[in-house]
């Protein structure tokens, strides 16, 4: 039998991870946590106004204190609440669930968000610019609530051989194109071409179709290597973005199956009860799918067992 304190470990953890339906308490926590990760972006950004800074400064100050005490909260009782966690083994040890969770993406992505405020609150004399930019990073504890990022890193996963064997083409590409186009104009642009390292940045602009049109080849043999490079560039952007849509597609197959057929062993006995119900909006969630997408896999599966009933 659980004890209080694994209750209250539990009931923390439910109110920190994505709400499930009709969990009021943990819908507040979500919205209240998006919102000042968003306020805390549009405040970043603002800041480096100068005109706002040296007006709003204080006010700026004390926003930043007071999500950093928010956000401080919450890693902390994230790390004391790991332990709840379901997919953490029970013969593990509550140091080692928390050690997970600490060195887990989303662990150092929270920790990111409070470090530059400590390290410049124990540091003052630094200059600590770069730091205080990477309080844009919160934005990233958005993905506590939006799978966007995991389907990305999963669908390249699943097409692993065929983008790294693009990724090796263009690879290529890269190094063959800046190093052509810096024999072909070294002579005639020092400037501009210096060194194959200075060219592979005309280069990676050429391959990805950008173009700033700040570094050109003037001389015929550089001017050839340019059109093959930008239309060798076409081509492989071309294939790697045709892999990552692909495995994107084929992820949300496999996510509506599975929906489907936890829909099915739900319908089992002709209704869907309120635990049912929270399971599968869980899911949905787990998947990124809108609520509306979900409603409609409910209906279409009922609508089968309906027809196959009267059938």
């Amino acid at each position: 039998m659980a004890s209080s304190y694994d209750k209250l470990q539990g009931n923390v953890l439910r109110i920190l991870e994505p709400a499930v339906l009709g969990d009021k308490a943990s819908r507040l926590w979500d919205i209240s946590l998006f919102s000042l990760v968003i306020l805390n972006l549009v405040a970043v950004a603002l800041e480096s106004v100068p005109g706002l800074q040296s007006r709003y400064g204080n006010s700026f100050y004390n926003f930043e204190l007071f999500s950093v005490i928010v956000f401080s909260i919450e890693y902390i009782a994230r790390v004391w609440s790991a332990p709840a966690k379901k997919e953490v083994d029970v013969s593990s040890s509550p140091v080692k669930a928390r050690l997970r969770y600490i060195f887990s993406f989303y662990g150092l992505i929270d920790l990111v968000a409070i470090l530059p405020f400590y390290i410049q609150a124990f540091f003052p004399g630094l200059d600590l610019r770069v730091l205080r930019a990477l309080r844009l990073l919160r934005i990233l504890k958005l993905n506590h609530y939006n799978s966007a990022l995991d389907d990305l890193f999963g669908a390249i996963m699943e097409e692993k051989k065929s983008f790294m064997t693009t990724l090796y083409i263009f690879s290529v590409a890269f190094v063959l194109s800046s190093s052509l186009i810096y024999y072909a104009e070294h002579k005639v642009q020092p400037e501009a071409f210096r060194s194959i390292p200075d060219a592979m940045y005309w280069s990676i602009i050429t391959l990805t179709t950008v173009g700033y049109g700040d570094v050109s080849p003037i001389t015929v043999f550089g001017k050839s290597i340019a059109a093959i490079t930008a239309i060798f560039g076409v081509v492989v952007v071309a294939l790697l973005t045709g892999i990552v849509a692909n495995a994107f597609n084929a992820q949300m197959a496999r996510r509506k199956i599975i929906f489907e057929d936890q829909v099915r062993d739900a319908l089992l006995d002709g209704v869907l009860d309120s635990d049912e119900e929270a399971s599968l909006d869980a899911l949905r969630k787990k998947f990124g799918m809108s609520k509306i997408q979900a409603d409609a896999l409910i209906e279409h599966v009922k609508s089968l067992k309906e027809n196959k009933g009267q059938s």
